[in-house]
């Protein structure tokens, strides 16, 4: 906060944008770890999805379409991932990094070929609005974050499906036994995390005017992650909130934008994010501790 022009009205405008992104993706990841999984998949579907949706429109498909398209591929890769953690009973940590490399690996081969880059055509339409605009002064992707925030947290609280996560997270045993859809709730976890994943990948790719389907092999990943254990969400299930996302966004912005005003190298910064990652795991297995059922998951 002692950093010069940290505060200023325009820097702080500028950090809140700039971690819009990583929010709306917190969102999607909160939703599944509350259930006591986690979701290694969600930036290569909204890569692909997105690079794909942008590919057609540059092909000559229609707005819609192309984003309906991109959109339910987003929607079955999820629910297939879904489907496996839920009746195959593959951990969560395997089966979501399997399908993060299927994703990458089929979209490359088969959606998108020839380029890593997706370039944005100039005549899109009204969806660049979304990375582009502004509304009152403040920048749209700020906003659409805000109206995520807002859906997911609305959905936890006032709906029968939204406390079915709580419950299976909590204890997984007790929620079948009262009558939970158990398997059922679980897939839907993972769906509306690729949906959500979706809509952070249009955020991204009107922002700039393209997709980079190298986002995959970054390490945005973790800062997602990152953001939900630092935002106090339990990594043992049923214990968080939307809150809890927001707080951890905003604590990841502050740290990256001082981290940039003072000059610090990426790979300092990525190995300082990887040291507050660990330690705020450590502080969750204490302040959380598992217990059998839970340690039986092998999810995260």
């Amino acid at each position: 906060m002692t950093l010069p022009n940290f505060t200023n009205a325009n820097n702080m405008l500028s950090l809140l944008r700039s971690v819009a992104v990583l929010g709306i993706l917190g969102i999607g990841m909160l939703i599944v770890v509350l259930g006591r999984g986690v979701d290694l998949s969600m930036v290569a579907m909204m890569t692909i999805s997105v690079a794909w949706s942008l590919q057609l429109v540059n092909t000559g498909a229609g707005l819609g379409t192309a984003l309906t398209y991109g959109l339910l591929f987003a929607l079955v890769m999820s629910l297939v991932c879904g489907l496996l953690i839920a009746y195959a009973e593959i951990p969560p940590l395997f089966a979501t990094l399997a399908m993060a490399t299927f994703v990458y690996g089929f979209g490359r081969a088969y959606l998108i070929t020839g380029t890593d880059v997706v370039y944005m055509s100039n005549d899109i339409g009204w969806i660049k609005f979304l990375g582009q605009g502004y509304f009152l002064g403040v920048p749209m992707p700020i906003l659409v974050a805000l109206m995520v925030a807002a859906v997911v947290w609305l959905f936890l609280k006032f709906t029968k499906p939204g406390r079915f996560i709580f419950a299976v997270g909590d204890n997984a045993a007790a929620s079948r036994i009262t009558g939970i859809p158990l398997r059922p709730t679980l897939v839907m976890q993972y769906v509306m995390s690729g949906g959500i994943a979706f809509i952070a990948g249009l955020i991204t790719a009107t922002s700039v005017a393209a997709m980079n389907t190298r986002i995959v092999n970054s390490n945005m990943i973790y800062d997602v992650i990152l953001v939900v254990v630092l935002g106090g969400v339990g990594l043992s299930g049923g214990r968080g909130n939307v809150r809890n996302v927001i707080v951890g966004t905003l604590l990841i912005g502050v740290l990256m934008n001082g981290m940039t005003i003072m000059d610090i190298q990426f790979t300092v910064q990525n190995v300082i994010k990887s040291l507050i990652l660990l330690l705020a795991i450590v502080a969750d297995s204490i302040l959380n501790p598992r217990d059998e059922q839970t340690g039986q998951q092998g999810d995260i």
